[in-house]
C-alpha cells in the first residue's frame, strides 16, 4: 500500500468514525483498525490526532464546497433559482442515510473550546459559506445583509435537521428564504 493509499484509508475511516461517533470518542487504535493500517504507519502519516481532525475538516470543506457549487451550477442561469438551490442541496443532504448534522458544527461543539485549530477551521469554513452566499445574493441584486440572513437559515436548518431527524426542515428554511428574498428585492 502506497503512502497516498494509506493516507486515504485513514482519512476515509476517520471521517466516517468521527461523523458517526464523535471526534473525542474515537481513539487512534480504533481508527487504525478501521483503516487497516499499522499504528506505526498511522503515526508516521499523522503524528497527532489533531493532525487527522484537521485533515478530515479540510476534506469535508472541499467536499461541501464542490457539492454545493455543482448543485448551484446545475440550477441554471436564473439567479433566484441558484440561490434557492442551496436549500434543495440541504434537503438532499438531510435525506442521506446516517445524516448527523454538520461535521463542522459537531467538531466545534466537541473540540472548539479547547482546540484553537479546530475552532479556526470551523470559522474559516463558515465564513467561506457566507462569502459564497454573498456572491449568490449579489447575483439577484439584493442588499448584502440578505446573505447573512440566508446563511443563518441554512445553518439553523442543519442543526435542527440533525436534532429532529426531519429533512423537511430544509423545505421550511427554503420557504423562509423565499420571503426574505422577495422582501429584499422589493426593497432594493
Amino acid at each position: 500500500m502506497t503512502e497516498e493509499e494509506a493516507r486515504e484509508r485513514i482519512l476515509s475511516a476517520a471521517e466516517e468514525l468521527y461523523y458517526r461517533k464523535g471526534y473525542a470518542a474515537v481513539g487512534m487504535d480504533e481508527l487504525r483498525a478501521a483503516a487497516g493500517v499499522s499504528l506505526r504507519r498511522l503515526y508516521a502519516l499523522f503524528p497527532a490526532k489533531n493532525d487527522i481532525v484537521a485533515a478530515v475538516l479540510a476534506r469535508k470543506h472541499t467536499e461541501w464546497e464542490n457539492g454545493l457549487s455543482a448543485a448551484v451550477a446545475d440550477a441554471g442561469g436564473d439567479p433566484r433559482a441558484r440561490l434557492l438551490t442551496v436549500y434543495a442541496y440541504l434537503e438532499d443532504w438531510f435525506c442521506t442515510d446516517g445524516f448527523r448534522g454538520c461535521a463542522f458544527i459537531n467538531a466545534f461543539g466537541e473540540l472548539g473550546g479547547t482546540n484553537p485549530e479546530v475552532a479556526e477551521a470551523v470559522r474559516t469554513h463558515k465564513a467561506s459559506f457566507q462569502e459564497y452566499m454573498a456572491g449568490l445574493v449579489a447575483g439577484i441584486g439584493a442588499p448584502p445583509l440578505l446573505a447573512a440572513q440566508l446563511s443563518l437559515l441554512a445553518e439553523g436548518a442543519q442543526s435542527t435537521a440533525a436534532i429532529s431527524a426531519d429533512p423537511q426542515v430544509a423545505v421550511q428554511a427554503r420557504s423562509a428564504a423565499e420571503v426574505l428574498i422577495d422582501a429584499a428585492v422589493a426593497g432594493s
